[in-house]
C-alpha cells in the first residue's frame, strides 16, 4: 500500500488548491506522508504559452510560509517541504542557487524543457512531426536528463519519459530500438550510481499519453539495477492527490519492486509496498 505521495502543486503555479486543500485531502486518503513540491521559478526566455512565472514569484514566500507550518504541525500526515527543479541547460548556478534557497525535504528533478522549448506545453507542434523528428526529440530529452541526473542536485528523478506526453505510440516505435534501451539504461545507471530515486506517476493517465510514468520497458530495467522509487500523483488540484495509487502499487508489483522510498531532511527511508 503506498502512503506517501512525493509530487503535488498548488494554486501558487499553475495548481488550483491552497496547500491546507491539499493537506486535507492527503489525510481524507490515509496518506501518512505528503510531499509539497511546487515548481521552481525559471529565468526568462524559457516560457510557457500561459506562464505562471509572476503568480510564482509573487506568491513563493507564501508557498514556503504555508508549507513549513503544515511541516511544523502534528497533523495525521507529515507535511515535506519541497521544490520541483526545472533542469534547464545552461542555466546550472541558476538551478543549483535555487536549491540552497531553502532548507527543502526534498528536491524533485525534472526536464520540460529541451533548448528554450517547452515540450509538454501544448500538442500543436507534435502533431506535425515525422517518426524520425520525434525520435531526436527523444534523444535531446534524454541527454537533457542524463545532464540533470549527473548534476548531483536533486533526490528524485520526476516522470522519467514525460516526453512521450504528445507522442507515446511514436514512443514506443523508438523505445523498442536496442539503442534506444541501451542510452535509457545508461541513464537509469547514472541515477543508481548518484543515489537518486525514480518516480513513479499516475499523471500520465490524466494526460493524452492515459499511460503511467514510466514505460514498462524502462520498469524493467530500472528494477534490474535495483533502484530506489517514489510513487507521486503529480497531483495539481485536491481531487487527484494519491490519484490510481492502487493502480501504481500494483504496476510496481508487477515488475518486482517491493518498497518505495520516502526523503525527509535529504534522507532515505523505506517502506514496505
Amino acid at each position: 500500500m503506498i502512503l506517501a505521495d512525493m509530487h503535488t502543486h498548488t494554486r501558487y503555479s499553475h495548481g488550483a488548491d491552497t496547500p491546507q486543500a491539499m493537506y486535507t485531502a492527503a489525510v481524507q486518503r490515509g496518506l501518512a506522508y505528503m510531499a509539497f513540491t511546487e515548481h521552481s521559478p525559471r529565468p526568462r526566455g524559457f516560457d510557457y504559452t500561459h506562464e505562471y512565472r509572476e503568480q510564482l514569484t509573487q506568491h513563493l514566500p507564501d508557498y514556503v510560509r504555508e508549507v513549513c507550518a503544515l511541516r511544523d504541525g502534528s497533523g495525521p500526515c507529515t507535511a515535506l517541504f519541497g521544490m520541483e527543479m526545472d533542469w534547464l541547460d545552461g542555466q546550472e548556478e541558476f538551478t543549483r542557487t535555487a536549491c540552497a534557497a531553502n532548507d527543502y525535504d526534498v528536491l524533485l528533478g525534472s526536464v520540460h524543457f529541451i533548448g528554450q522549448w517547452g515540450f509538454d506545453d501544448s500538442d500543436t507542434p507534435w502533431r506535425s512531426f515525422s517518426q524520425e523528428e520525434c525520435e531526436q526529440h527523444y534523444l535531446a530529452y534524454f541527454a537533457a536528463w542524463e545532464r540533470m541526473i549527473r548534476s548531483g542536485l536533486f533526490h528524485v528523478a520526476s516522470h522519467p519519459d514525460l516526453i512521450k506526453i504528445f507522442s507515446v505510440e511514436q514512443f514506443h516505435i523508438w523505445l523498442a530500438k536496442p539503442e534506444s534501451r541501451a542510452l535509457i539504461l545508461r541513464n537509469l545507471t547514472a541515477l543508481r550510481d548518484t543515489g537518486m530515486c525514480m518516480e513513479i506517476s499516475s499523471a500520465g493517465l490524466r494526460k493524452p499519453c492515459r499511460e503511467i510514468y514510466p514505460a514498462p520497458p524502462i520498469m524493467r530495467m530500472a528494477v534490474q539495477l535495483g533502484l530506489p522509487i517514489t510513487f507521486a500523483s503529480d497531483a495539481h488540484c485536491a481531487n487527484d492527490v494519491a490519484c490510481a495509487f492502487a493502480r501504481l502499487a500494483s504496476y510496481a508489483e508487477a515488475f518486482g519492486f517491493r518498497e518505495y522510498t520516502v526523503i525527509s531532511r535529504g534522507r532515505k527511508y523505506t517502506r514496505p509496498l
